[in-house]
């Protein structure tokens, strides 16, 4: 799914721009790496539940970088709401089976 949103051009990658989407308003799903540094998930965890944006952590910075054909990334943000909505439901799914 994460594939398909960033082909579609609604994927914003990186620290600085997924800051950016989601100050601007345009981010409606945060996705940071379970390995990203503590300073990183704070800063995410605070401005998400300040803009009222869903954040999730989830899986390496590779993983998370080969879902959207990139390298490494710690972060990322859905800018589009049906991908949003759809993701969410599959990292709900993925939290209650472990």
């Amino acid at each position: 799914m994460l594939g398909l949103a960033a082909k579609a051009g609604k994927i914003a990658s990186g620290e600085f721009s997924t800051e950016r989407a989601v100050k601007s308003g345009s981010a409606f799903l945060v996705i940071v790496s379970e390995e990203a540094s503590e300073n990183t998930k704070k800063l995410f965890r605070d401005k998400c539940s300040f803009y009222q944006v869903p954040m999730y952590l989830y899986a390496s910075k590779e993983a998370l970088g080969n879902a959207i054909g990139k390298q490494f990334r710690a972060s990322l943000a859905v800018l589009d709401e049906g991908f949003a909505k759809s993701l969410e439901e599959k990292l709900e799914l993925a939290e209650k089976t472990e």
